[in-house]
């Protein structure tokens, strides 16, 4: 099943919880979060008390995405804070794998992302252990940034060897995603379309989102 997660911190953070009313009305099947801590992209976002507030809001899964130092330092707080999924950088990680085990243990969903210099190839070791892939398809730190087109190698060829593998490991795909360009995503093999400025800098998110699973 195909899957739409408006990235929420691109709303308007003045009034978050009017955003999410107003995207729980576009009926998305996730809500992703972007952490960002200003040393592992040059950019700061939020803590794990906004995913907490958020959580207190909505009953749509949230779709947590750890781009920080370390983030081995704050797996429980997140999870504790209310993610359904947390993905962290195979950059970032040095005990990768101790990792992924530990947010398993704490009952949620381990993923884990890449950046767009990155081959696919180097999560050979860990794919059996995660539930989802994120392919960065922007250099990650700032919203509204061109996808960048050769992701859809990347994209082609992690689908590749899932079905090798016979795994059910989702494909996620984060970063320049619009209307306009996401069949071609779709179509590389993508299970889930994070969207922040491709929903939330249009006038209707329904009739975006209702777009985009068309287009899908």
């Amino acid at each position: 099943m195909k899957k739409i997660a408006p990235s929420i911190l691109s709303g308007n953070l003045l009034n978050l919880a009017a955003e999410i009313k107003l995207i729980e009305e576009a009926a998305p099947d996730l809500i992703h979060i972007d952490i960002m801590d200003g040393i592992f992209v040059p950019n700061i976002t939020a803590g794990w008390n906004i995913v907490e507030a958020i959580k207190s809001r909505t009953d749509i899964p949230l779709d947590v995405h750890l781009m920080i130092d370390r983030p081995e330092r704050y797996i429980k707080q997140f999870v504790k804070s209310g993610a359904d999924i947390l993905t962290v950088h195979y950059e970032g990680a040095i005990h990768l794998h101790r990792m992924v085990e530990t947010i398993r243990e704490l009952d949620a969903s381990p993923g884990v992302a890449i950046n767009p210099a990155t081959p696919v190839d180097f999560l050979s070791e860990i794919l059996n252990y995660i539930d989802l892939v994120l392919i960065m398809s922007v250099n990650p730190g700032f919203s509204g940034q061109d996808f960048i087109y050769s992701s859809l190698f990347k994209i082609e060829k992690m689908r590749k060897i899932i079905i090798q593998r016979e795994l059910e490991t989702f494909l996620e795909v984060d970063g320049g995603i619009k209307v306009v360009n996401i069949a071609d995503v779709a179509n590389s093999g993508a299970d889930i379309f994070v969207s922040g400025s491709g929903i939330f800098n249009t006038d209707d998110y329904k009739k975006t989102i209702d777009e985009m699973r068309e287009r899908i």
